[in-house]
């Protein structure tokens, strides 16, 4: 089980339905304290939600709300890297009419995303078993009252969530990006 004080999406979809059904209660019967009471809930729910998708993408890292911080796949940085050089050559060589130059950048580009592509894919397959092997491997020392072994597969859980979120955050920017062209 993941540490209680980390921001959790599954505990925010849990208070959402409680908050709802809390005030689909307070409504029907007239007590508008019941209602209260459930709205705050859903209120509580939706910052517990934003916590827990909360991320600072750096170059080549993340750092999530739960504080831990994971690096890139290499790949990754690297795809980056051939992106843009790749497009500075594109752009400069159609300025100068060198359409090799241009090609070379374009071939270059393309190639960066696949490179770019293949890390996000480990990085994000990587965060889904380090999550899960996390959450497993925490209840287990839990029920063994081992707390060294919980708090290292909560921070093993943490630093999966990281690595997905930090692909999430920058398939959105990609995708924002490719909306705006």
């Amino acid at each position: 089980m993941a540490d209680s004080n980390q921001p959790s999406t599954l505990q925010s979809y849990v208070d959402t339905a409680t908050g709802k059904v809390q005030s689909a209660l307070g409504s029907v019967t007239g007590n508008t304290g019941d209602q209260a009471q459930g709205d705050l809930r859903e209120d509580k729910a939706q910052s517990e939600y934003d916590a827990s998708h909360a991320t600072a993408k750096l170059p080549g890292a993340t750092i999530s709300g739960s504080g831990a911080a994971v690096t890139d796949d290499k790949a990754r940085t690297d795809g980056s890297w051939n992106q843009t050089a790749g497009s500075a050559k594109e752009t400069l060589g159609g300025l100068m009419g060198n359409e090799n130059l241009k090609q070379a950048g374009r071939q270059q580009n393309l190639e960066g995303q696949q490179q770019e592509a293949k890390g996000q894919l480990s990085d994000y397959g990587s965060g889904i078993s380090n999550r899960a092997q996390g959450a497993v491997g925490s209840a287990v020392a839990g029920l063994t009252g081992d707390e060294s072994k919980q708090a290292q597969y909560n921070q093993m859980h943490a630093e999966g969530k990281t690595q997905q979120r930090g692909v999430e955050h920058d398939i959105t920017k990609q995708a924002e990006a490719e909306r705006q062209q």
